[in-house]
Parts: structure tokens; sequence; C-alpha cells
């Protein structure tokens, strides 16, 4: 007997047929013997009609009845799903967030979770109950519900699973796994079958879609196995573990890309000791999160050019209070460019390989594509290029670090 947490996506129960297909997967788990825990998400489409609602509501809301609005659809998808359980046999009840509880703290909107009671799901464990959870909500220290942000059902499975010792999460979505980049682009992108907790953190972050980073990150924290399937094909999946499960590291697991990006570039800085914080500080008191940054060399002494990117929707916002702050920074001019993509290559093994870097950036050297911005970590080398490159940059890379299926 293992114990397994399932959690459906919105397009995996976006109808009535597509919960009766969830259900059947679940049953199939139960009729083996093992505990289940299922996390659902809204129906698709749903969150973003009552988003809508709110915002022709009020336009300027009190995030905690938004919370209160934008929960509900997680509820009608968890009572379904119940429902349709308890008619094919399976004894099932739904769960809200305040009812385990998953205790969170009080920013509304993007919650985080603090706390998982599970005492009273586990006792239902033992009388062969299945437990259907509506994800992506918890409950506030005033007694409020509160929801984890987009994608926060994850982030609720994985969450469920550290708490209850599972023995594995399974995220069902729309996709067979994790590839090696985005198939709609590179038609010779390859399913990975097992990807480390860290290789995959990257990828989320920088722009794979399948997981929600902070999914990945508690994941990684409290060594949960995860392994994403898809809700329409009985195939094997991608299996997210700890590195140590990982016997042949591969140089490059995958490459990923991010058209979220914009670059903002100060021309002529002052070059002195402090001009950073007047520039990052503001910009971080307005909640602008800085990616990338980099500072050309100071030819004089006294004034340099200095770039950095932020999220797409955040550069008005970033661009004046740049220009507020204008008599602090002392910039000659500011450029503002939202055609812009990062690329990023990403592998454990980079940490014992060299040369990486230079096949990337030879790469795109010999396609015509210029680098704006590069940056690295231990298992990541970044770059930004211009945004009409993007499928020539990824399509070569992938190819040049032998990524390409047979």
């Amino acid at each position: 007997m293992a114990r397994i947490v399932m959690k459906f996506g919105g397009t995996s129960v976006a109808d009535l047929d597509r919960i009766a297909n969830a259900a059947n997967r679940v049953k199939r788990e139960v009729d083996a013997g093992n505990e289940v825990a299922v996390v659902v998400s809204a129906m698709a489409g749903v969150t973003n009609q009552l988003v809508s609602y709110v915002d022709q509501t009020s336009k300027v809301y009190d995030t905690r009845e938004y919370d209160s609005i934008v929960a509900s659809g997680e509820q009608v998808t968890a009572g379904l799903m119940a429902l349709r359980l308890q008619e094919m046999g399976v004894n099932a009840r739904s769960w809200l967030g305040w009812q385990i509880p998953i205790h969170t703290n009080d920013v509304h909107g993007k919650a985080r979770i603090t706390d998982i009671d599970t005492d009273d799901m586990v006792k239902r464990f033992e009388e062969g109950q299945v437990a259907v959870i509506a994800g992506f909500q918890g409950i506030s220290p005033l007694k409020r519900i509160a929801t984890l942000g987009r994608g926060g059902s994850d982030t609720t499975a994985v969450a469920l699973a550290a708490a209850m010792n599972a023995d594995r999460c399974d995220i069902y979505t729309d996709v067979d796994g994790v590839y090696t980049t985005d198939p709609r682009i590179v038609s010779k992108a390859r399913k990975i079958e097992k990807i480390s907790h860290e290789e995959m953190l990257e990828m989320a972050s920088q722009g794979a879609k399948v997981l929600q980073t902070r999914s990945v990150e508690m994941a990684m924290n409290h060594g949960v196995r995860l392994q994403v399937l898809s809700s329409f094909e009985d195939k094997p999946g991608t299996l997210v573990v700890a590195e140590d499960e990982i016997v042949e590291e591969q140089v490059v697991s995958g490459i990923a890309y991010s058209r979220d990006e914009a670059k903002i570039t100060l021309v002529k800085v002052a070059d002195k000791p402090g001009i950073a914080a007047h520039i990052f500080g503001p910009l971080a008191d307005a909640s602008v999160n800085v990616d990338m940054i980099v500072q050309s060399v100071s030819a004089d002494g006294q004034q340099t050019d200095l770039t950095f990117t932020v999220g797409k929707t955040d550069v008005e916002r970033a661009v004046q209070v740049l220009k507020d702050n204008h008599d602090e920074i002392e910039y000659h001019d500011l450029l503002a460019d939202s055609d812009v993509v990062k690329i990023s290559v990403i592998g454990v093994g980079m940490r014992s390989h060299a040369g990486v870097a230079q096949t990337m950036f030879q790469t795109l050297a010999e396609k015509g594509i210029n680098i704006q911005v590069i940056s690295t970590s231990e298992i990541k080398i970044s770059t930004l290029v211009a945004e009409e490159y993007t499928e020539l940059a990824l399509r070569a890379l992938h190819t040049a670090y032998g990524l390409d299926a047979e």
C-alpha cells in the first residue's frame, strides 16, 4: 500500500466528462489498495471568469473578499469530484482549505502555507475514504479564506504530500511530462524520464509552465517525489526526484525560455558608491522584481551604463519609479525594450563540465543572434536576445547540446 496525492489541473477537470475521466484514474489507485488524496483546481476558465466579476465590481478591491470569491471555483470541482467517486462506489468526501485545515499567513491573493493539520484526513484513510481537496486555498490567522496565487493548487498538493509523508505526488495535466524544451517550437524535443528537483526548479522559474515554481521549491525542501502525467493518455510521465536518484547526469537537461521579460537600460549613470542602492531600492519598495543585471565597465571612472530586466507587466511602473528618482540616480537617458526573450540552458552536469557557456555563445553567434544580457548560476546560463530570434535560438541550442530526439 502506498499513500499518493493526485492533483488535477483546470484542463483535466474542465467539464463533467473530464471529471469522470479523472475519477476513473483515482478509482484505479484505490482499487490497487492505495491511500489517496485528490487535489483539484477550478474547472478551466472558471477562475478567470471569477476574477473578471471582481474587476467589473470594484477597481480597488478588498483582497479578502477577492479570495472569498475566486476560491469558490475549486470548491465546486471538489464537490463534483467527490460526487462522481461516490457514484462509482468509492468512499469519498470533499475538504475545503479551512476544514483540513491548511493554515496560511495573511497575505491575501499570494498567501503562503504555514502549517497543515492532516490528522482528521489520515484517520479517514484508515476507513478507506478518499479525500478530495479544494486546491489553491487555506485559512488565514484571522480565519478568512486565503488563496495561494496562480498555480496554487500545485503548492497545495505538494504541501499535503509533505505533511502526510506521501510516497508520491502525481500532477496530472494536459501534457504527458516535462520536455527538454517546448515541443510546440522544437519538434525534436523529447520527454525527460527523470529530472532533479533543482533542475526542475530552474526550468519552472525560467519559463517552463508545467509546474508552479513554489511547488517545486517545496518538493525539493521536503524531499517529495513528483510525477508529471497526462490526464488524457496512459503514458509514463516525468519523475522529479532528488539529485542522488539520477544515475547518469546530463550536462544539459533542458532549455527554457520566457517571453515575460523586458529590458531597461540607464545610460550614463554616475559611477560612484551607493548608486545601485538608489536604483534598486525604490524599485524594491514598489514591488518590482529585478532579474538579470549587467553594468558596463566605466571607461572614465565617472559614468557607466546599467542594464537590467523586469517582468513585462512591471515595465511602466519601473520606468515611472526611475523617472521619479532621476535626481538621485543622475542618469542621462532611460531606454525600455519589451521585445526581448530570455533563453536559459539548464543542467546539473554543468557543475563538472567546462565549455557549456562557450557552446551557447558560439551557437548563437553562428546564427547571427546578438546577446544583450548574460547571467549565470551553478546549473544555469541565461541570455537575453531579441524576441524575433526565439524559435531559431531554441532549435539551434537544442541541437547543439545533443538534446534532439532520434
